[in-house]
């Protein structure tokens, strides 16, 4: 099979690789549709985040199974489905309780490199969901979306407890940020702050609901924030980066008492104590827990409630992966889409 893999920082290439197979009864074998490039592929790309060479890259991935193992009951060959980055059994003590990525079992799906024509998922039962019927082509963008964006941003959202009236500030309008925002509008949240330098987020943001654009950092954002909340700060903050800016931002644009959900991968964040002890801020986040939300968002998705494929503003051939790389690293694109069978 084709797949893409990571030799050094920004060098990304396609390659011939063996056809994954089934090496334990619960995995199951997808025949990927679509996949993509996620921000946080970048970390590693940039070098930033040290990996073993060569490594299969990708993590997001919707397609048709293909073969199952033995012990697979709930997932069948010939269906399309949708799977999530962390695989879980969804039957421990953790996963009932909706912390799927952190399942007792959990393994790294992105170990097998998604960035390809065929995936082993392990765990198929807890991992994977099926759409009700195959989607239509249009579709297929939003259901990839789902496999983590999306949930990602959900889950932002959900961790800074949005709810009907509330105001929201969202910190960082790449992918996860604008999907945060749709999560936010579609919890009811009245007031949603994106802040953002960058024109084309600011206009995708816009388009999923949000009411003011923010471009100030720092305590110059965090200033505009408060300003226009009566000088309390926001309810809600969500942070999709992953900085020590980004996340200090976050939590002094929250009104004591608020919620900060964070969801942003983070690279050298530390905490101040005393500060955060004065603050009163809730703080909760980490890899959001994508199997606990993707049946409710695969419903919205198919019944149209919901566009979350706009997030792709670039589409290219899987053999293309390193200029979709390039074109994200360099902010020509907010998020590339890769089809295997273009």
């Amino acid at each position: 099979m084709r797949a893409t893999v990571l030799y050094a920082p920004g060098d990304v290439r396609i390659e011939d690789r063996p056809d994954p197979a089934i090496t334990a009864p619960t995995d199951a074998i997808v025949r990927i549709a679509a996949t993509c490039v996620c921000g946080s592929d970048l970390w590693a790309y940039r070098g930033v985040e040290a990996v073993e060479r060569p490594t299969p890259m990708g993590h997001e991935y919707v397609g048709t199974v293909e073969a199952v193992g033995a012990g697979v009951t709930t997932i069948r060959p010939g269906q399309f489905v949708v799977g999530s980055f962390f695989a879980s059994d969804n039957t421990c003590d953790i996963c009932r309780a909706g912390y799927q990525s952190s399942c007792v079992h959990r393994e790294y799906v992105g170990a097998g490199g998604a960035q390809a024509e065929l995936l082993r998922v392990p765990l198929a039962d807890g991992t994977l969901v099926a759409t009700p019927e195959p989607p239509p082509a249009d579709l297929v963008p939003s259901l990839l979306a789902a496999s983590d964006v999306l949930g990602t941003g959900w889950f932002g959202a959900v961790a800074a407890d949005v709810k009907p009236g509330r105001s929201v500030a969202v910190v960082g309008a790449g992918a996860g940020g604008a999907l945060a925002v749709l999560a936010a509008r579609h919890l009811g949240a009245e007031r949603i702050i994106a802040m953002s330098r960058h024109p084309d987020r600011q206009k995708l943001a816009l388009d999923y609901g949000a009411t003011d654009i923010v471009t100030e950092r720092g305590d110059d954002g965090v200033a505009r924030v408060k300003d226009m909340t009566g000088g309390l700060g926001a309810h809600c903050v969500i942070e999709a980066v992953g900085t020590q800016e980004s996340m200090l931002q976050a939590i002094r644009s929250t009104r004591p008492g608020g919620h900060v959900g964070y969801v942003g991968v983070a690279h050298g964040v530390a905490l101040p104590g005393e500060e955060l002890f004065y603050s009163h801020v809730h703080l909760h986040g980490g890899p959001a827990p994508v199997r606990r939300f993707l049946p409710g968002l695969i419903d919205l998705i198919t019944t149209r409630i919901i566009d979350p494929g706009k997030v792709f503003d670039l589409t290219l051939p899987l053999d293309r992966v390193a200029d979709g790389y390039a074109a994200m690293d360099e902010r020509r694109a907010i998020k590339t889409l890769l089809s295997p069978s273009a």
